[in-house]
């Protein structure tokens, strides 16, 4: 089977379908899967076999990468930490060590995701690329088509978890002048840290979480970061009242109506921070709880950026109308020169590039069901890692999902017996 380990024998009725192929592409080999296809090895995905592991429900994982947790593996800078405390980002069924840093350094999480899948006993098929994936109303089944280097295999299944996730793919956006530009480009998930940049300097786009540790990264080790901000952005302290920021807003919404506290946390942040807007800062008109709420967007946890903006050290610059052959020239016309560029504009999902037929997710590759209600879909399709919840969202879908998968798992084995 090329390396795959063949799945367990299917119910009969499974096993009777006419599997005749009806995309373009020829298929060499098939596999009929005797429980989900899981289409994505990160914490969603990996979130999701764990629970089914402990249902007794078998599953396949399908990554396309050679290894799990591809994005934090492997497009994640150096000095990455998570952004929340642990207590709101470990996965189901598997507790974080009690010597587990509140704030998880990047090697800390792969640590603590590579234990989670060895205690479940998770083993992907690795290097296994989905192309297509379709629901065949004629037999019932999802047929989910991968290419393996050069092998086309055909997974089916009355099952699929879309566990892919909203952070799939990089976003670049394409300014003008971009090949014009003489120094190097390159989107966040490229950037390590800033040994190479020393005594330059170094144009960010982007000031969210991931931007701003950047500039900071890139200060200390010795260039002269600029950070391009576009629209309004939150920032907040990392920690309020000896606890995180995050957890005193939880807290609160559980008492509180959401514009209250959001009223509450820009209070605690003036008084901390100081008033950011004249720093060149704008925040929204939104509080940093509801923008989050209705369009994804995270506040910025200061996590040192903010004091070295203050002092100038990290110069805000306005929004980028195009790229020059030394530089940049901005929206109010203005034009700096500039060593490098690093694009710090974040990841969409690439849900719409491989599954067809489906009118569960929008045209961004998001479920149109907004949390708490998107992670199921028809025909025995499921979707986990797409909350814009981080970690815990995740986390809540992947049991709700594997709770559901073995229900009807269940039957279908009783009814083919």
């Amino acid at each position: 089977m090329g390396g795959i380990t063949p799945p367990p024998s299917p119910p009969p009725s499974m096993a009777s379908v006419n599997l005749s192929n009806t995309s373009s592409s020829p298929i060499q080999k098939f596999s009929i899967v005797d429980g989900p296809i899981i289409v994505g090895a990160g914490p969603s995905g990996l979130a999701v076999a764990a629970s089914l592991r402990r249902l007794s429900v078998p599953f396949v994982i399908l990554e396309k990468s050679d290894g799990i947790a591809d994005l934090w593996s492997n497009r994640t800078y150096d000095r990455l930490c998570l952004h929340l405390p642990k207590d709101f980002c470990q996965l189901p069924h598997f507790s974080f060590p009690e010597n587990f840093p509140t704030y998880a350094s990047k090697a800390s999480f792969l640590q603590y995701l590579h234990s989670y899948a060895n205690h479940f006993s998770i083993t992907p098929h690795f290097d296994h690329t989905v192309v297509d994936a379709r629901f065949d109303p004629t037999i019932s089944l999802w047929r989910v088509k991968t290419i393996m280097e050069k092998e086309v295999v055909e997974y089916m299944s009355p099952w699929l978890v879309v566990a892919t996730g909203e952070n799939a793919e990089a976003v670049v956006p394409k300014f003008k002048g971009k090949e014009k530009f003489k120094g190097s480009v390159l989107h966040s998930s490229e950037y390590k840290n800033g040994a190479r940049y020393r005594g330059k300097n170094v144009l960010v786009v982007g000031c969210g979480n991931s931007g701003m540790e950047m500039c900071l990264d890139l200060f200390e080790h010795g260039a002269m970061p600029f950070v391009s901000v576009r629209s309004g952005v939150h920032v907040l302290p990392k920690e309020m009242f000896g606890t995180s920021t995050f957890g005193v807003a939880m807290k609160l919404l559980k008492w509180l109506p959401l514009k209250l506290v959001d009223r509450f946390l820009l209070l605690a942040a003036k008084v901390m921070l100081g008033d950011t807007e004249k720093y060149g800062l704008k925040r929204p008109k939104l509080g940093p709880l509801e923008l989050k709420s209705i369009t994804g967007k995270s506040p910025v946890l200061d996590v040192g950026a903010l004091s070295l903006i203050k002092s100038g050290r990290i110069k805000i610059v306005p929004e980028v109308e195009s790229l020059t052959t030394n530089g940049a020239r901005f929206v109010d016309g203005s034009e700096m020169e500039f060593d490098s560029v690093v694009f710090a504009t974040g990841y969409r999902s690439n849900v719409p590039f491989w599954l067809k037929g489906s009118d569960f997710f929008t045209e961004d590759g998001k479920p149109k069901t907004p949390f708490p209600n998107g992670w199921k879909g028809e025909n025995g399709l499921y979707c986990v890692g797409f909350t814009e919840r981080g970690l815990l969202g995740a986390s809540v879908d992947a049991v709700k999902a594997a709770l559901d998968i073995s229900e009807r798992w269940k039957d279908l084995t009783e009814n083919n017996k």
